[in-house]
């Protein structure tokens, strides 16, 4: 799994085999199961990762029910608000399935780009890959009808829609699971 770090950060700079073995030795490679949580709202959140096999979800509560934020599968990177400070994060984080996961910490990366700077660009590049990518799905989630949302997600993460809950799925595109279903039946109809 190391080798999905390495090949990973190789999308957005070129390693030279030293820095290579660096992520290798400094990779820190845990295996989680699946309907655990990670984090909990109560929780400040102390670590980052990188899914490099299965699905993590990010959710709140909120009056009592399970609001889904995001959900991350392989080569996503996953920093929860707050991550680094002091306070607690109002996120949960759950294995949606078992999942294999780069932990990284503040700690570390200070360390990793005081001993390596040439990291420091990856860095601020991966970040802002992440920032548009944020921007571009809130804006698109903001002028999207339920519909379109829904037929977005089946053509851009089909790979969820076996892997995740149905009330998760509805959840995330901001609809209850008996919308999502009148819906499903509803373009069913339309392509018969």
């Amino acid at each position: 799994m190391e080798n999905e770090l390495v090949k990973y950060i190789s999308k957005y700079m070129e390693l030279p085999v030293e820095l290579k073995l660096v992520v290798v030795e400094s990779t820190v490679i845990r295996h989680h199961k699946k309907g655990e949580i990670l984090l909990t709202a109560d929780q400040v959140s102390k670590e980052s990762f990188l899914v490099l096999k299965g699905c993590l979800r990010d959710y709140i509560m909120q009056d009592g029910e399970e609001k889904t934020i995001d959900f991350y599968t392989e080569e996503q990177p996953v920093t929860i608000i707050n991550y680094g400070k002091n306070i607690p994060s109002g996120h949960y984080l759950e294995c949606v399935e078992d999942t294999t996961v780069s932990v990284g910490t503040p700690e570390h990366e200070a360390e990793m780009l005081k001993k390596h700077p040439q990291f420091d660009s990856v860095c601020r590049i991966i970040s802002e890959v992440m920032m548009s990518n944020l921007q571009t799905h809130f804006a698109d989630y903001k002028m999207m009808s339920s519909e379109e949302r829904y037929l977005d997600f089946i053509k851009n993460r089909p790979e969820l829609v076996q892997k995740v809950p149905q009330y998760q799925i509805a959840s995330y595109l901001g609809m209850t699971p008996e919308s999502l279903s009148r819906l499903r039946k509803r373009l069913s109809k339309k392509t018969a």
